[in-house]
Parts: C-alpha cells; sequence; structure tokens
C-alpha cells in the first residue's frame, strides 16, 4: 500500500512579511507602519513564526528588537523573495492593463509641475490611462505598483529639471519691498515640509544673517501658493512650482536673488518599471515637456 506522507505546509505569508519588514526596518512599529497593522499584530505574526520553525528570530529587549543571529542569515533571501513577488505583480498588473501608468508624486510636484502638462500628455498620448498618488515620500518601486516616480532628488540621470528658490508675491506686496533686508518684519508664507528654503535663500541674499520667517506655516505647497496669489504674504517659491503665476504677472519677484536647489526634479522607474514600451513613451514625453517649457 502505498504511503502518502503530508505535503510540508509553507508558513503563513502575512507571518513571512512582518519578519521581513521588521528585520528589514530594525523594528515591530515601522514594519507596522509599512504594513498599515498594529505593532501588536506585526509581533503576534513573528511569534508565530518562530514557534512554527522552532527558532528564534528576534532578542526582545526594553529598547526594542534585534535580529538573532538565525534572524540576520535570513534576512537577505526574504528581501530578495518579497523584492521579486513584488516585481512579479506589477508585471502581472502591466499585462492585465498594458495602457495603464501609475506614478507616484511629492504632493506639490503632482499639483503644480505634473497636472498643468497632463492636458499636452493626454493630446499627445491618448491611449494611455494616468493615474497619479501624491505621497511625501518615494515608495519601494520593488514593492508597490507604481510605474514612475516624481520626486526632488540628488542630480544624477533621472533629473528632468533644474530648479531654484526665490521669494515671490503679488506686485501690491511686492511695492512694500524695497530689499532683501525688509523680510524680516514682512509677513512671509512657509510651507512646513521645505521650512529651511527661507534661511537657504537668505545665506545669499543677507550672508551672515540669521532669517526667521514670521507669518504663518502650511502643510501643503498648493495653500501656500494660493495665499501668496491673494497678497497674503511673501512665499519663498520653487520657481518650477509658480513658473505659470509668475509668466502671466499674478506673481512678481521682488529681488533679482535666486539660489539654484541642490536637489532637481526627477522622473525614474526602478528595475519593475524599466523596459515597459507605455511607461518609457510616458517618461520620454514628461521630459520633453520639460525641456520645451524650460
Amino acid at each position: 500500500m502505498p504511503v502518502a506522507p503530508p505535503f510540508p505546509r509553507l508558513p503563513s505569508l502575512n507571518a513571512l512579511r512582518a519578519f521581513e519588514a521588521a528585520a528589514r526596518l530594525g523594528g515591530f512599529a515601522l514594519a507596522g507602519e509599512e504594513l498599515q497593522v498594529s505593532p501588536g499584530a506585526v509581533a503576534a505574526q513573528i511569534k508565530a513564526l518562530e514557534q512554527e520553525i522552532g527558532g528564534a528570530l528576534f532578542v526582545r529587549h526594553a529598547r526594542g528588537v534585534d535580529l538573532t543571529p538565525l534572524g540576520r542569515r535570513a534576512l537577505p533571501g526574504f528581501v530578495a523573495a518579497f523584492d521579486s513577488l513584488g516585481l512579479a505583480v506589477t508585471e502581472l498588473r502591466r499585462e492585465a492593463v498594458p495602457g495603464k501608468v501609475h506614478i507616484a508624486a511629492l504632493p506639490a510636484l503632482a499639483e503644480l509641475w505634473l497636472a498643468p502638462r497632463l492636458p499636452a500628455i493626454r493630446e499627445t498620448l491618448p491611449e494611455v490611462d494616468i493615474s497619479i498618488t501624491a505621497m511625501e515620500t518615494p515608495p519601494n518601486l520593488k514593492r508597490v505598483p507604481f510605474d514612475l516616480c516624481l520626486f526632488y532628488a540628488p542630480d544624477g540621470s533621472s533629473a528632468v529639471a533644474q530648479d531654484d528658490l526665490l521669494p515671490v508675491c503679488t506686485r501690491a506686496v511686492a511695492t512694500t519691498l524695497q530689499r532683501p533686508e525688509d523680510l524680516l518684519e514682512a509677513v512671509c508664507l512657509t510651507d512646513s515640509a521645505w521650512a529651511r528654503d527661507w534661511q537657504i535663500w537668505a545665506d545669499e541674499a543677507l550672508p551672515g544673517r540669521e532669517f526667521t520667517p514670521k507669518g504663518p506655516v502650511f502643510s501643503l505647497y498648493s495653500l501656500a501658493v494660493q495665499e501668496a496669489l491673494s497678497g497674503a504674504g511673501v512665499l519663498m517659491a520653487h520657481r518650477s512650482l509658480v513658473a505659470g503665476h509668475l509668466a502671466s504677472g499674478a506673481l512678481v519677484a521682488p529681488f533679482p536673488v535666486s539660489v539654484p536647489l541642490k536637489d532637481r526634479i526627477s522622473l525614474w522607474s526602478l528595475p519593475g518599471g524599466r523596459g515597459n514600451a507605455v511607461v518609457d513613451t510616458l517618461a520620454s514625453e514628461l521630459r520633453r515637456l520639460s525641456v520645451s517649457d524650460g
């Protein structure tokens, strides 16, 4: 009589994901944020995994967790495995909907740089279905189904445009400003993510002066731009994001000093996005529009 031994069962995929994320990121809380579950859920999944494999993967202590030697040896293989799984899912989605391109973008770039270019893109590439998700930090394209990233990044092959800093305001507000020192007492509009921009510009325009802007702070750059357009104060602007308002005269630069940003507007795809004809065509068109607008 033939014997049919039970087929070995793999551990839970969720438990393996919890281990990989916690080991890669260095803690249960960070893993929970990435996986969108509680740290307790991560801890429970890892505990169940440790019981199933018969060995400890983490050492728990008051300050957090550390990988055991077993966990350290296992981590590279699981990182590679989940990277491959993420890329495979991305390719599956592309095969299912070949004309769809999903872009992850910094909110300010999505609203003020990308959106104005979409009508021209749609006219040139009417068959491409473009989706945009705004987020503060670039995603790991090996893990999530985005085709392109649009963010500020250090100069490199992915750069599509240089940008620079300069104060902007309405013409009425500009009449109250004669020299850069006048900004020390003016209402200055600040984006919370780019609060350092004022000091970066002041280091060039007001050398040796510590500059602390006086005025409201916004968590959305587009809101700060709208306030500048309404005459509420002076905005430390990224030129690329207010170029249309400068061209129309709705905003003006009261001083001639501008400071190049170290980071450039950059557009890239990671290995899962290269070689896809639709993605490559859209990226090329965005680069072309950036050059022609510049």
